[in-house]
Protein backbone atom coordinates (compact mmCIF):
# COMPACT_ATOMS: atom_id res chain seq x y z
CA UNK A 1 0.00 0.00 0.00
CA UNK A 2 1.38 3.39 -1.01
CA UNK A 3 1.87 5.87 1.81
CA UNK A 4 0.13 9.24 1.41
CA UNK A 5 2.38 12.34 1.62
CA UNK A 6 0.36 14.88 3.61
CA UNK A 7 2.69 17.76 2.64
CA UNK A 8 1.51 17.46 -0.98
CA UNK A 9 -2.16 17.96 -0.04
CA UNK A 10 -3.71 21.23 -1.31
CA UNK A 11 -5.02 22.16 2.16
CA UNK A 12 -1.64 21.83 3.91
CA UNK A 13 0.31 25.12 3.75
CA UNK A 14 4.06 25.27 3.10
CA UNK A 15 6.20 24.76 6.22
CA UNK A 16 9.87 25.77 6.42
CA UNK A 17 12.46 25.85 9.19
CA UNK A 18 13.92 29.24 10.09
CA UNK A 19 17.68 29.51 10.38
CA UNK A 20 19.11 30.58 13.74
CA UNK A 21 19.68 34.08 12.32
CA UNK A 22 16.09 34.32 11.01
CA UNK A 23 14.78 33.03 14.34
CA UNK A 24 16.74 35.69 16.26
CA UNK A 25 15.51 38.44 13.91
CA UNK A 26 11.89 37.30 14.26
CA UNK A 27 12.01 37.27 18.05
CA UNK A 28 13.70 40.70 18.14
CA UNK A 29 11.28 42.19 15.60
CA UNK A 30 8.24 41.29 17.70
CA UNK A 31 10.06 41.63 21.05
CA UNK A 32 8.98 38.16 22.16
CA UNK A 33 10.56 34.97 23.46
CA UNK A 34 10.36 31.53 21.92
CA UNK A 35 7.89 30.51 24.64
CA UNK A 36 5.44 33.19 23.49
CA UNK A 37 5.07 31.71 20.00
CA UNK A 38 2.23 29.27 19.32
CA UNK A 39 3.50 25.69 19.52
CA UNK A 40 3.70 22.81 17.06
CA UNK A 41 4.71 19.28 18.00
CA UNK A 42 7.94 17.96 16.51
CA UNK A 43 6.06 14.84 15.37
CA UNK A 44 3.34 16.79 13.54
CA UNK A 45 2.78 15.11 10.15
CA UNK A 46 3.24 18.42 8.27
CA UNK A 47 6.80 18.94 9.61
CA UNK A 48 8.08 15.48 10.52
CA UNK A 49 10.27 15.28 7.40
CA UNK A 50 11.96 18.66 8.08
CA UNK A 51 14.14 17.22 10.86
CA UNK A 52 13.09 19.80 13.42
CA UNK A 53 13.91 19.66 17.11
CA UNK A 54 12.72 21.32 20.29
CA UNK A 55 13.41 25.07 20.13
CA UNK A 56 13.32 25.43 16.33
CA UNK A 57 10.88 27.82 14.67
CA UNK A 58 8.67 26.95 11.69
CA UNK A 59 7.39 29.48 9.17
CA UNK A 60 4.02 28.55 7.73
CA UNK A 61 2.96 30.29 4.51
CA UNK A 62 -0.82 30.43 4.39
CA UNK A 63 -3.19 31.70 1.72
CA UNK A 64 -6.49 33.31 2.64
CA UNK A 65 -9.28 34.52 0.36
CA UNK A 66 -9.68 37.66 2.48
CA UNK A 67 -6.10 38.36 3.64
CA UNK A 68 -4.10 37.01 0.71
CA UNK A 69 -0.74 35.41 1.51
CA UNK A 70 0.61 35.72 5.03
CA UNK A 71 3.22 34.11 7.24
CA UNK A 72 2.60 32.41 10.57
CA UNK A 73 5.26 31.18 12.98
CA UNK A 74 5.28 28.35 15.51
CA UNK A 75 7.84 27.11 18.00
CA UNK A 76 8.64 23.40 17.86
CA UNK A 77 8.17 21.38 21.05
CA UNK A 78 8.62 17.68 21.82
CA UNK A 79 5.55 15.55 22.46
Amino acid sequence: MKKFDITKHSLVPKHAKLSDKEKKQLLEKYNITLNELPKILANDPAIKDLGLKNGDVVKIERISKTAGEYEYYRGVVNA
